[in-house]
């Protein structure tokens, strides 16, 4: 009988095509990027926020990033909106903040769910493995905190427009197994006056050794196969770890750190091969008796909510929901 735990057989070339890697280890632009828009643009008619880009340099830190701040473009006349710290996906090797996809999804993001963005930029494997986006998530998170202190150099957008005392996590994805890491890692900090009030994740990239029926079930998917996963982890995990290391796998060591945090929402859907491993996380937060709200929609795709308006517009109204502390029929 074949080994459930082998893929079928692909290539290390197919899986660079994909991530935007060529045969000599280079990178190449394969997607799309834009630029902020800290201003009304002529050539977007029906431009719903505002972004542009803020390094966020801390003194004695050697890390060197720089975060995508969106603030819906009709704000509300002296009401402080929540800040939503975002961390976007791409299996931790591909992608940026200023792809246009992810670009468009937080000005959505402001603008459905009345929020003060941060999409964080992080380094990449295989250049820097976990948990180097990891440290650049952390490192962004201390920045807000210093702003919330009131830093010897404040940005206007976040004093004028961020309630520090409503701060929530998110992260899509790879950019959801960031969320997962750094909140925990977060909750370990004295991080007043900035409060985190709940983390979202939006179909959160885990795995292990061992075999999910979903992603047998979808072994060859267009959007997320098997084998494009195990190259996410054999690329981002560090040297000679499989997927049973903690950065993977949630379940292995230590979840009941969970209870640190107030609320989590999941959301994943049931065409996505990562749906069993979101089902699991759920069952276990429950079994901890953590407060959590989920969503399991039928039908959807790895990265739906990118790519399908209706889609996106529900996970908005859930999310806002959610932030808000309204509840969200669970599935």
């Amino acid at each position: 009988m074949a080994d459930q735990n082998k893929t079928p057989s692909h290539t290390w070339k197919e899986v660079f095509d994909v991530i935007g890697i060529n045969l000599t280890l280079t990178r190449e632009i394969r997607y799309p990027m834009v630029n902020a828009t800290p201003f009304w643009d002529p050539n977007q008619p029906n431009q719903v926020a505002f972004s542009k880009d803020v390094h966020i340099n801390l003194p004695g830190s050697k890390i060197k990033s720089f975060i995508r701040l969106y603030i819906p473009v009709d704000l509300p006349w002296k009401t402080k909106l929540p800040l939503i710290i975002y961390f976007h996906g791409g299996g931790f090797v591909s992608l940026s903040v200023a792809n246009v996809e992810f670009h468009d999804h937080c000005n959505n993001l402001a603008a459905k769910v009345r929020s003060v963005v941060a999409s964080v930029e992080y380094r990449l494997a295989p250049e820097h493995p976990l948990p180097a986006a990891y440290e650049d998530a952390l490192h962004a998170i201390h920045w807000i905190k210093s702003q919330a202190l009131y830093s010897l150099h404040p940005d206007p957008w976040l004093h004028q427009f961020a309630d520090f005392s409503r701060v929530f996590i998110m992260g899509e994805s790879s950019g959801g197994n960031i969320a997962y890491h750094v909140a925990l890692r977060a909750s370990e900090l004295d991080l007043e006056p900035m409060k985190i009030q709940g983390v979202l994740l939006d179909q959160p990239f885990f795995g292990g050794v061992e075999r999910t029926s979903s992603e047998l079930r979808l072994i060859e998917d267009p959007y997320l196969p098997l084998y494009m996963s195990d190259a996410y982890w054999s690329l981002a995990l560090p040297f000679q770890a499989n997927r049973d290391h903690e950065f993977c796998n949630p379940f292995i060591y230590g979840f009941d750190r969970v209870r640190r945090l107030p609320r989590w929402f999941v959301k994943d859907d049931e065409g996505d091969p990562l749906i069993d491993r979101s089902k699991e996380f759920v069952r276990m937060l429950e079994l901890n008796k953590v407060p959590v709200v989920y969503r399991f929609n039928q039908g959807g795709y790895h990265g739906v909510e990118l790519e399908n308006n209706t889609a996106a517009l529900a996970f908005f109204h859930d999310v806002k929901n959610f932030i808000y502390n309204t509840r969200v029929a669970e599935d």
